[in-house]
């Protein structure tokens, strides 16, 4: 099974929950992505594309497969930073 999703990567919880709070305002994720994310990814607003089971690290997977299509996670943490997950697909 492939999923899509995009996510935001900062380095501190407290970073995530801001966003967190900034999205459930109404700001896009994808704005937010560009803004503040620290992986590569945010020149597509944190798209990440498709992937499987097997492809990320643990953590991230589990949560990106737990969501369901256009849910949002609470932060995640990984040996990266900490995540917001939004399940496109």
């Amino acid at each position: 099974m492939h999923i899509r999703a995009s996510h935001i990567l900062v380095e501190n919880k407290h970073e995530a929950e801001d966003l967190q709070r900034k999205i459930k305002e109404g700001v896009a994720f994808a704005e937010l992505a560009k803004k503040h994310s620290q992986c590569p990814s945010k020149q597509q607003g944190g798209d990440l594309g498709s992937f499987s089971k097997g492809q990320m690290v643990a953590e991230f997977e589990a949560a990106a497969f737990a969501l369901d299509v256009q849910e949002i996670s609470a932060p995640v943490r990984t040996a990266f930073g900490y995540h917001l997950i939004l399940r496109t697909e």
